[in-house]
């Protein structure tokens, strides 16, 4: 070989070993640069991540950014998505996506890794929309606040104590804002036509265990115990009532007082019977829980039922003290459950028109048909 051909074949190999570095250079330089240019669009890497797993996740995240910035459907509404305990991001990734919510469950699941939120996405139910990009459905799943509320009205609490356990049920409505739209009525409802113009839903506030929306409005709120009382009370019960002389406000009237005055579900129809001889009548009704309401709430006890009652309480000036004034209170004085509200609807066969409580601590009454016989069930 020739001096000039060796010096061509040294000078080819210098010429492409240079530019082979030369392009390892400028090939490093770009890849070190990506993922300061992904920060830009998706915000900065997870700490934990090495250079090299910064790069790769970049380039997928770039490569995919138009299935991680563009919503599936800008005018979709709003579901529950549920993310189980102990459930993996490949999962979620793919449930995401195969139930509308997100483009890519692979680009979704590098932008979980790349932005840290793996290690942070909770269990817990969410309201998603097809609306949201993938990126804010991520930052979305970090919030497991429940998108619904469960809440509890016991039987025989009054509208006051129901709105005292607002505050921490997690609902956005105020005491005061739910007791103002106890004073509106809801409109469309014919089993509520014979609720005295001026009055509270008291009553109407049907016991049971809820469900709703957290963002629910108090009007919203107040509907939903008012639907359950209506699916509660058939056309059969409002049929019982009348045959008792009563209307279905009337009725409520009397449930609550069932409610406040009975320990044992059992016993219900017959002190259902004792208000309704009563009643029937002209006779007082004569009952504790009517001046309980009338007091309203007791500082000392720190409780809307003050008890026991004194001679000085049943004093007290008021429509609801039935004590002083013959004829039903104004209104409900409680919300019944529906063992109340079926023992007006079909009491016990009485003669009786008094009871007091037994005195052996069991909850149980002693009925009697005169005042004679009341005395005799005193306790010695």
């Amino acid at each position: 070989m020739s001096a000039r051909r060796s010096s061509l074949v040294v000078f080819f190999f210098l010429s492409l070993a240079t530019l082979v570095c030369l392009g390892g250079l400028v090939g490093g330089f770009v890849l070190v640069g990506i993922p300061p240019y992904a920060a830009r669009t998706f915000g900065p890497p997870a700490e934990h991540l090495d250079i090299t797993q910064q790069i790769r996740l970049s380039i997928q995240i770039l490569w995919q950014s138009d299935d991680l910035t563009r919503p599936m459907d800008p005018n979709g509404t709003q579901r529950t998505f549920v993310i189980e305990l102990g459930e993996n991001i490949p999962t979620i990734a793919t449930r995401l996506q195969s139930e509308g919510f997100i483009r890519n469950a692979s680009a979704f699941s590098a932008y979980l890794r790349y932005s840290g939120l793996d290690v942070t996405l909770q269990a817990g139910e969410y309201l998603l929309s097809p609306g949201m990009t993938a990126t804010e459905i991520a930052q979305h799943l970090q919030d497991p606040t429940p998108t619904h509320v469960e809440f509890n009205i016991l039987k025989g609490w009054r509208a006051e104590e129901i709105a005292a356990s607002l505050p921490t049920s997690g609902f956005q409505i105020t005491p005061d804002e739910f007791l103002d739209a106890l004073e509106a009525p809801p409109s469309g409802y014919e089993i509520l036509a014979s609720i005295p113009p001026g009055s509270s839903l008291e009553g109407f506030l049907f016991p049971a265990s809820y469900r709703l929306p957290r963002m629910i409005r108090p009007d919203q709120l107040v509907s939903a115990f008012v639907d359950n009382f209506v699916q509660n009370v058939n056309a059969e019960m409002v049929n019982a009532f009348g045959s008792q002389g009563l209307n279905v406000f009337q009725a409520v009237i009397l449930a609550s007082i069932v409610e406040r005055e009975s320990v044992l579900v059992e016993e219900m129809p017959l002190i259902a019977s004792v208000f309704l001889n009563r009643h029937a009548i002209g006779m007082k009704l004569d009952a504790d829980s009517t001046v309980q309401y009338a007091l309203e709430y007791d500082e000392i006890g720190n409780t809307w039922w003050t008890n026991p009652l004194t001679s000085q309480h049943l004093q007290v000036d008021s429509p609801y003290n039935t004590y002083l004034y013959p004829g039903l209170p104004p209104g409900p004085i409680a919300n019944p459950g529906i063992e109340a509200l079926l023992s007006i609807a079909y009491p016990a066969d009485s003669t009786y028109f008094y009871f007091r409580a037994a005195c052996d601590n069991s909850g149980s009454h002693l009925f009697a048909e005169t005042f004679e016989e009341h005395l005799q069930n005193a306790c010695p």
